[in-house]
């Protein structure tokens, strides 16, 4: 033991001197180490290459490979061949840094990807996101499954295997869908149904989608956002049978043409329609809209789809019926509020690696989607700020123990920036102008349209990709922002989301699909509708089973007595819960 301290002293002794010696242009041994490109590892602790305020704009560039010192040899360290000297364990260490700027440098096959990615690859990634160096795009690859069908188009069908395995992991955590797969399977209640739709494709997308099939209908399938879909998943669904139109990364471009292939295909016309954002419904208006003749009803889930809805049926523009599943008790109460909030501090931790005690957080928007976020983060710690535009959501953040204010009164400070309203321009260039150095801005609402990223896309600025869906956009002074999927929404672009409340959405989705598809003519007239209340329980006591939980029943006298029926609806469509 005696010997091994000598040692280390020794070596130390070295090293000091060895620094001691070296000229004084020459930049430090340790200095070495840090790649210009990586992102801090710590927090608050400013690597040495990081621009400082007031740096000129030439300190954000990184260094010219070809004037990097080379691998091994005299003279690594610096011109002067000072390192040479230095003890061993301090020659690894500068090794195994050239080695990563090596790594960093490497130009084969990165395509759009960024060289300034992280070493430490981020555990957001799935499989199938960056596991191929293929950069070619799918649209111009001709693939097959094992039936020899090609109408699909994913990243790669080879991928199939890996995507089959967590679809079973979310059937495992869905166990309303599979009860309704069970129960209606025989009676196939969607037989004929062709249904097009445009949602995340994930797992637990999967199984509504193989659902769907399992009661009778025909699916065609496309991505609401273009990072969110899980390449495996959709590998998948396409090697079982389904036409599935997605991978993430997309284009623009891609995103619409996507949508095209589900929607024009020759001899298959959709009668129904499931809606994630109003895309897919807004695309047939614009492109085909005589296939509303035959389209039955739409199925809509989000805020922004709603609102698109509302806009059409208030302008007599509406040619079919439409279901507001956003709207409908179990997707509000559950999956808008359980769901990110457990998802928000997923989103942020995989992205950034912050820490939330004692941070300062502003959220926009005191929806059920920001009063889940808002919890999260009270619970870890943070200082949470609220802006609202409702009188009432504002006052439910009061009393909750929030800090009601505008954002220009804390946007200086703050830490973390969320928005969550399903507006456009929260987050202004203004705003983002006077936030405060490596200040994160993020959107858990459906758009991308809430924070305006546009403006950042200016010849001054800087954007420097981190790691998957994280950038950072720098200042000409050396200020900068982490931005995060570039303003899509975050628990589905950069982290996952718990199965058990998407199962929630999902039977509610598939009620919906059920109900519309097989109403009487006249039933539902071409106008925007909310669930049943007794559909909303229905799906809610699917779910009680896995609880153990046992509801306890009305007698006939205390049914009478609140003139309700024993076996339900509870509560009056006007009911708030």
């Amino acid at each position: 033991m005696s010997v091994q301290v000598a040692t280390v002293k020794l070596a130390d002794m070295e090293l000091k001197e060895a620094v001691r010696e070296r000229p004084a242009e020459a930049p430090p041994v340790l200095a070495a180490t840090v790649s210009p490109a990586e992102p801090d590892n710590c927090p608050g602790i400013p690597a040495p290459s990081q621009p400082v305020k007031g740096a000129p704009a030439s300190a954000m560039k990184r260094s010219d490979p070809a004037q990097r010192p080379r691998e091994g040899g005299e003279g690594a360290g610096s011109p002067e061949g000072a390192v040479s000297e230095a003890p061993r364990t301090v020659k690894k260490q500068i090794q195994f840094a050239d080695q990563k700027r090596e790594f960093n440098k490497r130009p084969t096959k990165i395509g759009r990807r960024s060289l300034s990615r992280s070493i430490s690859q981020s555990s957001t990634d799935s499989y199938s996101s960056d596991s191929s160096d293929d950069e070619t795009s799918p649209r111009d690859k001709q693939q097959k499954n094992s039936k020899g069908s090609g109408d699909f188009c994913v990243k790669n069908i080879k991928q199939a295997e890996f995507g089959r395995r967590e679809i079973e992991i979310a059937e495992q955590e869905m166990p309303a869908l599979m009860a309704l797969r069970k129960r209606a399977q025989g009676e196939k209640p969607l037989s004929g149904a062709k249904i097009v739709g445009c949602t995340h494709i994930t797992a637990q997308t999967a199984v509504l989608i193989e659902t769907l099939g399992a009661l009778g209908a025909q699916c065609r399938w496309a991505a609401c956002n273009i990072y969110s879909t899980l390449n495996e998943v959709a590998a998948a669904l396409a090697e079982s049978g389904f036409p599935v139109f997605s991978w993430k990364g997309e284009s623009e471009d891609d995103f619409w043409w996507c949508i095209d292939r589900c929607v024009n295909v020759e001899g298959w016309q959709p009668n129904m329609i499931l809606d994630d954002g109003g895309d897919l419904t807004h695309w047939i208006y614009k492109k085909y809209p005589n296939m509303f003749k035959k389209i039955k009803g739409i199925v809509e889930e989000s805020v922004t789809g709603v609102h698109r809805l509302y806009q059409l049926s208030k302008a007599g523009k509406l040619c079919v019926p439409a279901m507001n599943v956003n709207d409908s008790v179990t997707k509000q109460k559950f999956d808008n509020l359980y769901c990110c909030r457990e998802s928000i501090l997923d989103g942020l931790k995989r992205t950034t690696d912050m820490m939330f005690g004692g941070k300062q957080v502003v959220v926009c928007g005191y929806g059920e989607v920001g009063k889940g976020c808002c919890a999260a983060l009270k619970a870890m710690g943070s200082i949470v700020y609220v802006t609202e535009i409702d009188p009432i959501c504002a006052l439910q953040a009061c009393m909750d123990g929030f800090r009601l204010v505008k954002l220009n009164e804390v946007i200086r400070q703050v830490d973390i920036v969320i928005t969550c309203t399903g507006n456009k321009n929260v987050v202004t260039r203004e705003h983002l102008d006077r936030m405060k150095n490596g200040c994160i801005v993020c959107n858990m609402g459906h758009s991308n349209t809430e924070i305006d990223v546009a403006s950042l896309r200016t010849p001054e600025l800087t954007w420097e990709r981190v790691r998957s869906q994280v950038d950072h956009v720098i200042w000409p002074d050396g200020k900068r922002i982490v931005l995060l999927a570039e303003g899509r929404l975050l628990n589905l672009s950069c982290s996952t989301v718990p199965t058990f409340v998407l199962s929630i959405t999902a039977t509610t989705q598939a009620l919906a699909l059920i109900e519309l598809y097989n109403a009487p003519e006249g039933r539902y007239k071409q106008d925007v509708y909310l669930l049943p209340k007794k559909m909303d329980e229905y799906v809610a006591s699917l779910h009680l089973p896995t609880f153990d939980a046992h509801l306890t029943e009305l007698s006939d006298e205390q049914a009478k007595y609140l003139g309700l029926n024993k076996n339900g609806p509870f509560k009056p469509n006007y009911y708030r819960y």
